[in-house]
This record gives structure tokens, sequence and C-alpha cells, in this order.
């Protein structure tokens, strides 16, 4: 699956990356945000993804830390 796929690409990375990762995405989310607020937006769906996406970065944030 390509989640599968994301999950083992974070897991790989240091916890640096993840950090400019997280940023990235919250940036790529806040534009999706106002796009839909514009009514820019065609693909609704990706919000979703992107957040589900933050939430992933987050927990293999949390895992590194616990390790």
């Amino acid at each position: 699956m390509k989640s599968n796929n994301f999950v083992e690409e974070l897991k790989s990375k240091s916890v640096e990356e993840l950090n400019q990762e997280l940023v990235s995405a919250k940036k790529e989310l806040f534009n999706l945000r106002f796009q839909n607020a514009t009514n820019q937006l065609t693909n609704t769906a990706r919000i979703k993804d992107v957040r589900r996406n933050i939430a992933r970065i987050q927990t293999v944030i949390t895992e590194k830390a616990r390790a």
C-alpha cells in the first residue's frame, strides 16, 4: 500500500528531516484550506490525505523520541 511505503520512508529519516517534513506538510495544509475557502480547490480529498500524513509524521517522531 501507498501509506505503508510512506511510513517506512519516514522511519528511515532522522528527527530533523521529519521536523522539516512536518513543517512543509503543515504549510501545504494551510494552502489547501485557503484554496478551499476561496473555492479554488478542485481535489478536496487532498486535505484529508495531508492531515493523515501529518499524523503519520508526528507518530514516527514520537516513536523515535521514546526509543
